[in-house]
């Protein structure tokens, strides 16, 4: 009958080319035809592979594979299956190139007004007007006596142009410096993405893109589906292939009724074995993937056309969301930095409210909007008044009259006056910022790989400083997640250590190794140690381990029995999951009856118990009253010892009847019960030390997990999350429930208000419960601030808790790729450590951004005053063009870098968290910036008006248009400069502290830039010349420069005395969004939409909109107002 079904395929009418070709490289199947195999769903499929070849196995002979023993591990034979059907791998979208970035970067709009003046600059320094010699024209040639100074005028023009090329190829090589960033975290979470596979008989981790046609994969609970396949034997199984149809309901597979299997999908329940039957481009979610990215493309063209007037506003958009595209998509398995799956994601999304800025982002566009608005008016009106002193002074107080050759002449002016406007802006706004938010969440990041934080999502990184709540999973996190069996409960007699067997019934002994043998996951298994003196390696599900282990302590092997029924001789598998709370197997027995041996929680499962073996192995009945005589006497001490309490049943099945598989409560009851035993996992060393740390920062732990209530109480005990003596509750699931739900049983605010502020352990709960939980304590207004919730989860059904959080953990080794995909950081090692890790380069970015605002806002006000008065007074900018771009851009640039890389220290810790509604310019900051420009000010004035006295040089003040650079201009210049590097030590420290050098050493970078910045600045003063305005100084005049430079910490001293207490009339700045700035309709708008705060910055200063928007705009599923 198989090869009449194979001889059938020559029969079809087929495509000319196919027939031709049948068996490329010796295989029995081409690449189209597989996929057009896998286009087809439930019975059509079904039918197509008996009609084409006979069933599954035919298929798998075809594809050269056998369903047991898998492929050969031969490089040649998989290096053959690559180039016929393709690698399991989808290319990514071309980054953008460096010119693509410069481009970007030069759409700013200060710099292209810069760029404008400039032109226009150098255009009228070319320019000898016919009337610049006669006097009509003013004082305008005054300084030009010297031929050579008057045809210098270009230089100026030339020097803003360089800077702004400056400028311009920093911010493209830090955009593309990230976008490598971005890749080289996209390319190492696709390397640790493994999947196991049978090769040679053998189970086989392999990275997801080594994975070939003809494959044959092991799937399982929680895996994300790497390629298509066709189920060869499955339990169980069911998918939920939302990411593919859209449809939530999970698709139950099976290999007589529907066994395709999908890439993409999520196996929701179950297990099984699949074969593989298309990679890469070939598979369903790559045949998407390329129709998107030719149609992104498309759409950009289309983009460009119609939004050409909106350039820099797009091109900041469509870099975020790429970059979204690249972070959010970041757990699939194939999927590369790839944006178009963002856009097809947002149309899922459109009726889906945005989630919220991050907290820093919210404050930070605010404090920009403010800032930007300052420093255009303060612009304005430099400009304005310039003009109008000029105009009067010349026509009207010298009663001259505007020439026709005299024009040119007076448009020179003008420039300068614009040029002189445009610095005064560019000053006044802080590009440096987002710079430095940017820099400090890179440097973070990278550096929180090494604490075991692999961040996906950036903004998560800055969150975490904000954390008030930590909902931690028990097993695994705060557990070592090795677990052992340590006590049992077998034939009537509570053992505290492991039985000698010969104490045991043959019969009993048999049973309960076949019972724990079979009935778990043929995947877990205990294999010998890798080094001499080591312990046993667990792989698989670790509870299962702790009852192999048991089986190996009793003398016996679990292998021989697993070889006697090998899995696809098992008859039904009800696989574990979160409801079940067990999982059962069923066997055919010999005499053609069924065994069921069930495995469970203690207290769910004894209630299905109707009989118990007592010490002979004979059948005992079990009424309810033994069962809570068990529960008291067994159970409840087991569990107050901190054990795990599993109980191991079993029921057999006459052959007369058959019962109906499908009504499980029928089928898993009236059972017997074989044993109970208490599995310890012991507390990490470490993690006690860690709660503590959390508790005095400010951050409540709680503990969510599925074991019993004692068990919980007891490890939470251990960890220091309960401490006898205070006010707190320890609930379970049912009774939580029962307390937040009113009579309807629907959920009630204030209801769960009363019950989380002093909830501590949350036992026996569900995934639902662990997400009302968190939802109930961010939606909470009963505290003075809204909460941030952190929470760790590693199964399936975690997804949605995680989600909902702030910031989602998912566990690196535990963890399903499921979680993975829903959480924002990744702990790579599983431990609850790295969580407050994770907390204090989160509050370390947000004191780095609090640093750098300090210094940074400092400069811009001293450096827009000068600008200003200095303007109004004496009709000239002291500090000119190029040196404000100097000290704005270039200092802005490594002044970010410095202050953003300061490591974290432990002192961090010993703070409350700042709170979503804390200013990011606190009073002491506010009082440091305030206080240091007044020292900055009156120096500079005074050098200003008498500084050519205190010298004795000539003065610089009402110099004419181009003429040589003054020294007294110059030493204003530089003290300026020595007053910014010492305040940038100032700067380190923003809460008062004194020390202001405690710890700079261990910050190279720091110290590095510091001088690095100082030997610039000596270049500049002695060769930069005309360019940069600059007359060289002699050493006395450097050593005042200095000396005033140093001043500035002792300065910093004196401010430090002054108790910011005393100050009520300072202003804080920079809070975060109101909530009555955020309407829901603008809430409820797409991502495309850009809020409030950011509307106003489209008149001013699209600059900033661009900066903030490169750190990432995370878009969430269930992103509530806050």
């Amino acid at each position: 009958m198989g090869d009449m079904a194979n001889s059938s395929i020559e029969f079809h009418p087929k495509p000319q080319q196919q027939r031709e070709m049948p068996h490329v490289g010796g295989f029995g199947c081409t690449l189209a035809e597989l996929r057009n195999l896998m286009e087809l769903r439930g019975a059509e499929a079904l039918q197509k592979i008996q009609e084409a070849y006979g069933d599954v196995s035919g298929l798998c002979r075809r594809l050269k594979t056998s369903p047991t023993e898998g492929l050969a591990d031969n490089t040649n034979d998989l290096e053959k299956r690559r180039q016929i059907y393709g690698q399991n791998f989808i290319p990514p979208k071309q980054p953008k190139t460096f010119l693509q970035l410069v481009w970007e970067a030069l759409q700013d709009v200060t710099l292209i007004i810069l760029e404008v003046a400039a032109i226009v600059s150098l255009g009228l320094s070319f320019y000898a007007p016919p009337g610049e010699e006669s006097e009509a024209c003013g004082n305008v040639s005054g300084g030009a006596e010297d031929e050579g100074e008057a045809e210098a005028g270009w230089i100026e023009g030339a020097a803003i142009l360089l800077s702004v090329i400056c400028v311009v190829l920093v911010t493209a090589f830090n955009d593309w410096s990230k976008e490598k960033q971005f890749r080289g975290l996209q390319s190492r979470i696709e390397q640790e993405q493994k999947f196991t596979v049978i090769r040679n008989g053998q189970l086989l981790q392999v990275p997801v893109a080594a994975l070939v046609v003809g494959d044959i994969a092991q799937v399982k609970y929680g895996d994300l589906l790497p390629a298509d396949g066709v189920l060869i034997q499955g339990n169980d199984l069911k998918i939920d292939e939302s990411s593919l149809t859209g449809e939530s309901d999970h698709v139950r597979k099976s290999a007589d009724k529907d066994p395709m299997l999908l890439s993409g999908t999520h196996v929701m329940e179950g297990s099984g074995r699949m074969v593989v039957t298309a990679v890469g481009v070939n598979s369903q979610t790559g045949i998407i993937f390329t129709l998107l990215g030719a149609g992104g493309e498309e759409e950009e063209k289309k983009d460009k056309k119609g939004k050409q007037q909106d350039g820099a506003m797009d091109s900041s958009q469509t870099r975020a969301k790429k970059q979204d595209g690249a972070v959010a998509m970041e757990m699939q398995p194939l999927k590369s930095a790839e944006g178009g799956e963002m856009e097809e994601r947002e149309k899922k999304k459109a009726n889906v409210p945005k989630k919220e800025k991050s907290v820093l982002q919210g404050k930070l566009t605010k404090l920009a909007v403010q800032i930007g608005k300052a420093g255009l008016v303060m612009s304005a009106i430099t400009v304005i008044i310039l003009v109008l002193y000029f105009v009067i002074e010349t026509f009207v107080v010298d009663g001259r009259v505007w020439l026709a050759e005299c024009t040119p002449v007076y448009v020179q002016y003008f420039v300068k006056f614009f040029i002189i406007g445009v610095t005064v802006l560019v000053v006044a706004v802080p590009e440096g910022l987002p710079l430095a938010v940017t820099i400090s969440l890179a440097y973070s990041v990278k550096k929180m790989m090494k604490d075991n934080n692999l961040v996906r999502h950036l903004d998560a990184c800055e969150t975490m400083g904000n954390a008030t709540a930590i909902c931690s999973d028990k097993t695994g996190t705060l557990t070592t997640n090795r677990m052992t069996v340590v006590q049992s409960y077998l034939g009537d007699t509570h053992y505290k250590e492991i039985p000698a067997p010969s104490a045991l019934t043959p019969k009993i002994l048999d049973l309960l190794v076949h019972a724990i043998s079979i009935n778990s996951a043929y995947t877990t298994k205990i294999l010998p140690p890798e080094k001499e003196g080591a312990l046993p390696r667990q792989v698989g599900n670790k509870t299962e381990c702790a009852l192999l282990g048991f089986v190996l302590d009793l003398k016996r092997d679990f292998q021989p029995v697993r070889e006697q029924i090998p899995e696809d001789k098992l008859y039904k598998v009800y696989t574990f999951n979160s409801v079940r709370k067990s999982m059962s197997t069923v066997i055919r027995m010999p005499d053609g009856g069924f065994r069921l041996f069930s495995k469970g929680a203690s207290e769910i499962l004894l209630k299905k118990c109707t009989n118990i073996l007592n010490s002979n192995g004979e059948l005992r009945g079990f009424r309810p009253r033994d069962r809570d005589d068990m529960v008291k006497k067994i159970i409840e001490p087991m569990a107050c010892d901190g054990l795990r309490t599993i109980c191991i049943a079993y029921r057999d099945f006459s052959a007369i009847q058959e019962p109906d598989w499908d009504n499980e409560n029928e089928v898993v009851g009236e059972l017997t019960c074989i044993a109970v035993v208490g599995i310890e996992d012991p507390v990490r060393p470490e993690v006690p030390e860690a709660i503590r740390k959390c508790q005095r920062a400010g951050i409540t732990v709680r503990m969510v997990t599925g074991d019993n209530i004692n068990t919980a109480r007891a490890i939470a005990a251990k960890c220091g999350i309960i401490h006898p003596g205070e006010d707190f509750l320890c609930l379970e699931g049912k009774e939580f429930n029962r307390r937040i739900r009113n009579e309807k049983g629907e959920i009630e605010q204030e209801r769960l208000d009363k019950v989380w502020p002093k909830l501590r352990v949350l036992a026996r709960s569900s995934p639902t419960d662990k997400h009302t939980l968190v939802k109930g304590i961010i939606d909470s207004t009963t505290g003075e601030q809204r909460q941030v919730v952190a929470v760790t989860g590693d199964g399936t059904n975690d997804g949605p808790a995680l989600k909902k959080a702030d910031v989602g953990f998912a566990m690196g080794i535990a963890g399903t790729d499921v979680a993975k995909e829903a959480s924002d950081i990744i702990l790579t090692d599983d431990n609850f450590t790295s969580i407050v890790k994770a907390v204090m380069w989160g509050r370390n970015v947000y004191d780095s951004i609090s640093k750098f605002l300090q210094f940074q806002l400092t400069v811009n006000v001293v450096a827009v005053i000068v600008a200003f008065t200095g303007a109004c007074i004496t009709q000239d900018s002291p500090l000119k063009a190029v040196q404000m771009l100097w000290v704005n851009l270039i200092m802005d640039t490594f002044a970010s870098l410095a202050l953003a890389t300061e490591p974290p220290t432990e002192s961090l810790l010993l703070r409350k968290p700042y709170g979503r509604d804390k200013p990011l310019i606190s009073r002491t900051m506010m009082k440091n910036i305030l206080g240091h420009a007044v020292y900055q000010l009156t120096i500079i004035f005074t050098l200003l008006f008498v500084g050519e006295l205190f010298f004795d040089i000539d003065s610089g003040r009402n110099a004419p248009l181009h003429s040589p650079p003054s020294e007294h201009y110059t030493i204003i210049f530089n003290t300026f400069v020595m007053m910014q590097l010492f305040n940038e030590i100032n700067a380190r420290k923003i809460h008062g502290e004194r020390n202001v050098f405690d710890g700079i050493f261990s910050n190279p970078i720091f110290c590095t830039i510091v001088l690095g910045t100082f030997g610039i600045q000596i270049v500049i003063v002695q060769f930069g010349g005309k360019p940069f305005s600059c007359s060289p100084l002699s050493t006395e005049q450097w050593l005042w420069c200095l000396f005033v430079g140093v001043g500035e910490l002792v300065w910093g001293q004196v401010i430090a005395t002054i108790p910011t207490s005393q100050l009520k009339c300072l202003k804080e700045a920079g809070h975060g969004p109101g909530k009555d700035e955020m309407t829901d309709e603008e809430l409820a708008e797409g991502e495309e939409e850009i809020d409030h705060a950011e509307r106003e910055l489209r008149r001013g200063q699209i600059l900033w909109f661009r900066g903030l928007n490169r750190i990432q705009t995370q878009v969430c599923w269930g992103g509530k107002k806050c």
